[in-house]
């Protein structure tokens, strides 16, 4: 019992300790979704441990996929779309990940980028962000956008312009349309959770009036209550005082241990 009670603290200490990539299996696309390390423009998340990130990009994306009536004047011509496993959280947790918006767009054919709380049903709870350029000023709401129910992490989200290199733009990485192209940089979300219930986090992005010059989104560490949304909704963190009452175990173990072996060289 006292070995068992050791190994199962060594699990969690490990689990808590490694690397961290985000888990997207199980979440659904719809379009053109992966997992990728750091590439190009966009390196890797500040969460401590990540070694990878998810995207989505319009790049191959789905006809006609994206918000209704978000945009402006015109219309979406293509776009993807990533929902999360379905996850519990109760009233007042909080909701937190980080974002980074890239796009080769700019002008009057800003593309623009979104996240979004689900109900299990898939009904809207919250449009957290929207991300679209503007000739100067924030990428977030952008022109002709709603503004967003998260709060960010910086509140200014400026464009670092340029033709941004980007694996997922496909061959539109490096290239530029217009005043507008370029990226966020990382921006962390965080949004409270009204009510107890069950919900899907979404991500998605869709190009706007035409299917030129691709925008794509690229997300990480999504966590309600500081648990990971994973493959299976949102992982259980152990707490400090769970870690506190297992550092108390193991020692206690080792003491026992210890004493057995003493008695059994004395014997």
């Amino acid at each position: 019992m006292r070995i068992s009670k050791l190994l199962l603290l060594a699990g969690l200490l490990g689990y808590a300790t490694s690397s961290v990539a985000i888990d997207t299996t199980g979440w659904s696309c719809t379009g053109n979704c992966g997992t990728l390390g750091a590439n190009g423009v966009v390196t890797l998340s500040p969460v401590v441990g990540s070694t990878a990130y998810g995207w989505v990009s319009t790049e191959s994306g789905v006809v006609g996929l994206g918000l209704p009536g978000i945009g402006g004047v015109g219309s979406p011509d293509n776009g993807s779309r990533i929902r999360s496993s379905l996850f519990s959280a109760t009233g007042g947790q909080n909701l937190s990940f980080y974002f980074n918006y890239v796009t080769s767009d700019g002008a009057g054919f800003a593309d623009y980028a979104w996240a979004r709380l689900l109900d299990s049903s898939g009904n809207q709870v919250a449009l957290l962000f929207t991300a679209r350029t503007a000739a100067s000023g924030d990428t977030v709401p952008g022109f002709s956008m709603p503004a967003p129910a998260a709060t960010l992490v910086p509140p200014s989200t400026p464009i670092i312009p340029g033709g941004p290199v980007w694996g997922p733009l496909g061959s539109d990485s490096g290239s530029c349309f217009d005043v507008g192209c370029g990226y966020t940089g990382w921006i962390q979300a965080n949004y409270t959770i009204a009510a107890s219930g069950n919900y899907r986090l979404e991500f998605g992005v869709v190009n706007w009036n035409d299917s030129d010059y691709n925008s794509g989104l690229a997300f990480d560490g999504a966590t309600i209550g500081g648990a990971p949304i994973g493959p299976g909704g949102a992982t259980h963190i152990p707490t400090l005082h769970e870690y506190s009452l297992l550092v108390m175990i193991m020692l206690l173990g080792g003491l026992g241990i210890w004493q057995a072996r003493r008695r059994s060289a004395r014997g």
